[in-house]
């Protein structure tokens, strides 16, 4: 699968649950323990605002504060924005190849992909527990994402970002998202 299309995919992945949230579920609680609905949108607002800017050739302070999204906004239609600025931003010619000063070490803007695909698709999971929806992921996406992963299974706990990372409970056996989720931190039968 191409990447820019990954990316749109996941736009999408977590579009479709954005849509569902009704106004009682913004301060409901996510599977990222300190996140609300509201907080973990927030999160991939900012996340799609900060990978733009730094895409565009913007520093590492001006990435930090493109995160920053006021308590006020509408954060479904920051979310559009935000994915179509990203989707422009990568659509540039060198973009993939262009290095970018992310706020955790510089990144080629192909790494900067994979981390915004990968963030989308796991936080698409999170809001559709956060609200009680469908949380099955595009399987392809899944693949994707697993792949990008996978070879950094023995140092995601240490990361800081996925929680405590795989819990070792989850075999070879088990469904490519099960073992993605847990992967990432994700415990979702309490595994």
């Amino acid at each position: 699968m191409d990447r820019l299309d990954a990316l749109d995919l996941a736009h999408e992945e977590f579009r479709r649950r954005l849509r569902r949230v009704r106004d009682e579920q913004w301060t409901a609680p996510t599977p990222c323990e300190d996140w609300s609905v509201r907080g973990l949108v927030a999160h991939v607002v900012g996340g799609d605002r900060m990978a733009a800017t730094i895409l565009r050739g913007g520093s590492r302070e001006e990435g930090k504060a493109a995160v920053q999204v006021d308590a006020d906004t509408d954060l479904v239609a920051a979310f559009d924005e935000g994915a179509d600025a990203l989707a422009r931003a990568f659509a540039e010619p060198g973009a993939l190849t262009r290095v970018c000063a992310h706020p955790m070490a510089d990144l080629a803007g192909s790494a900067l992909l994979g981390f915004r695909i990968g963030d989308l698709v796991l936080h698409a999971w999170d809001l559709a527990r956060g609200i009680g929806v469908d949380d099955a992921l595009n399987p392809a996406l899944v693949e994707l994402v697993w792949r990008d992963m996978e070879p950094r299974a023995g140092m995601i706990g240490t990361l800081g970002l996925y929680g405590s990372g795989p819990s070792g409970r989850v075999g070879p056996g088990a469904a490519l998202q099960e073992r993605l989720l847990d992967l990432s931190g994700r415990r979702p039968h309490g595994v």
